[in-house]
């Protein structure tokens, strides 16, 4: 079985809360174990019969490879990804599409998870993979999300069409404000958010039911992406 270190207070917990995953042991920082949320851990570890050692700070640097690590780090089974078919059952679908940065994907998800798009789509080229530093940035949100990371942002939408669903682009040229739609009349539907180097691919925007902009007052050309989805989510939730 492969594993991972998964890192952070907020991750750890939230793995642990989610159940989802295989949690070996925890390693934490002695230099923390006087830290309220450090002792809140132990609790829950030890009521949950996992195992924890103490260990210098610099081990657990070097297991999480990152120095943001807040002194706790849980050993785990690997991300475990949802199968295509049980995401379409969602009214709600997220699509990622070339978003290549992993802080922005982890903000988007924990976006996502707060605002009930807990079905996401993650196309298998341009977007990283649930890696550690996802669920930190993401503050374990990852754990909550049912995510499906197969095939290409196309054929994602492809499935959703055949299932049902209504299309819907972000795009900062997009002909109608996203203010203009109501989420209670949409239906079902799949929201698609792309990248700020590369947006969301030409096929999508010509296939969409509808290409939606954010209305900016303001002078600066464009939001970072995981701001936009956030609000995007927030106009459809």
């Amino acid at each position: 079985m492969t594993y991972e270190f998964i890192y952070g207070l907020n991750p750890c917990f939230e793995v642990i809360r989610a159940g989802r995953r295989k949690v070996s042991k925890a390693i934490l920082s002695l230099s923390s174990k006087d830290n309220p949320r450090i002792s809140k851990l132990v609790k829950l570890l030890k009521s949950k019969n996992i195992p924890f050692e103490w260990a210098e700070k610099g081990k657990i640097i070097n297991l999480a490879k990152s120095k943001d690590n807040q002194g706790a780090v849980l050993k785990t089974s690997s991300y475990p990804y949802a199968q295509v078919e049980e995401l379409l059952e969602s009214e709600r679908i997220l699509l990622l599409d070339n978003i290549e940065d992993p802080h922005n994907v982890g903000a988007i998800l924990r976006s996502a998870e707060v605002l009930g798009f807990n079905s996401v789509f993650m196309s298998n080229k341009g977007v990283p993979e649930i890696y550690p530093s996802v669920v930190k940035v993401s503050a374990g949100a990852t754990e909550f999300l049912k995510i499906s990371k197969v095939m290409p942002a196309n054929d994602y939408v492809k499935k959703a069409i055949e299932n049902g669903c209504q299309i819907i682009a972000l795009d900062m040229k997009g002909k109608t404000n996203i203010n203009e739609l109501n989420p209670e009349k949409l239906g079902k539907f799949l929201l698609v958010i792309g990248g700020e180097d590369k947006s969301v691919g030409q096929y999508i925007l010509n296939t969409a039911d509808y290409v939606v902009r954010l209305e900016q007052k303001g002078k600066v050309s464009s939001l970072n992406a995981s701001v936009a989805a956030g609000v995007a989510m927030f106009a459809l939730s």
